[in-house]
């Protein structure tokens, strides 16, 4: 049974808004430097305090002919460069804005059982990794992750104590989306704050297509033999007992 999203108390309005799965999300929500969020012409009050309306420039575009919001169609990014779906759009927007998320786990994204679809990456020099070199040898942890991601770096304890644990019998992978981002900001970031795995970058967006993913700190997990046995989101995942699931203990 899905969850609905939380959005944090807010009230988005409208029989279509969700901060959830956000397939159905109509309402358009822009932060604004004060605050507030724009709805249809209306104002409210979104909760927290810091308003990252800059940050959503780049995810407030519109179709250009790749389709539209209401059936899920690709929006490009404000620099022309890459493609972000509409599900990502909504749910990034929440993410950015600090408002918990609450997604059933394998309730969202890519349906269990699907078999890992094949997607070419860059790592953060340029060079391409094909993510099917990882599939079949071992259980593989793909995270849809960004550095300016609240969620992501609530999740981060956890995925790093279940890497303690499994890193050498589960490949961890996190995938940079390319919203807001680039390489060189990834690599400043993790200077900073060092990830103990693998870091790529989806550039043009194709994992974020292919995993169908509905929001950053989305986690699949992928068996030894490449089928999709978990999916979820948000900061409450138990990364850990997700594995030693997959792992039979």
């Amino acid at each position: 049974m899905r969850r609905p999203g939380v959005c944090g108390g807010a009230d988005l309005g409208g029989d279509d808004a969700e901060c959830g799965i956000g397939l159905h999300l109509s309402v358009r929500v822009l932060a604004r430097d004060d605050g507030t969020a724009r709805r249809r012409g209306g104002v409210f009050r979104l909760p927290g305090s810091a308003s990252p309306g800059r940050r959503l420039d780049a995810l407030d575009q519109e179709a250009r002919g790749r389709g539209t919001p209401r059936d899920g169609g690709v929006l490009l990014r404000a620099d022309g460069h890459g493609l972000v779906t509409i599900r990502l759009r909504a749910l990034v927007t929440a993410c950015a804005l600090g408002l918990p998320v609450a997604l059933a786990g394998q309730d969202v994204g890519l349906p269990l059982g699907t078999a890992a679809p094949a997607v070419t990456l860059d790592d953060l020099d340029g060079k391409s990794v094909n993510l099917g070199q990882y599939v079949g040898k071992q259980p593989v942890l793909l995270e849809f992750w960004a550095t300016w991601c609240p969620l992501c770096k609530a999740l981060e304890p956890s995925l790093k104590a279940a890497h303690a644990k499994y890193g050498t019998r589960v490949q961890f992978v996190a995938v940079g989306v390319g919203v807001n981002e680039t390489p060189a900001s990834i690599k400043r970031h993790l200077a900073a704050a060092p990830l103990p795995f693998l870091v790529l970058y989806d550039a043009n967006g194709a994992a974020v297509r292919a995993y169908q993913a509905p929001t950053t700190s989305y986690i699949v997990v992928l068996d030894r033999a490449g089928t999709v046995v978990y999916t979820g989101a948000g900061a409450e995942q138990d990364v850990a007992a997700v594995l030693k699931k997959v792992l039979g203990e």
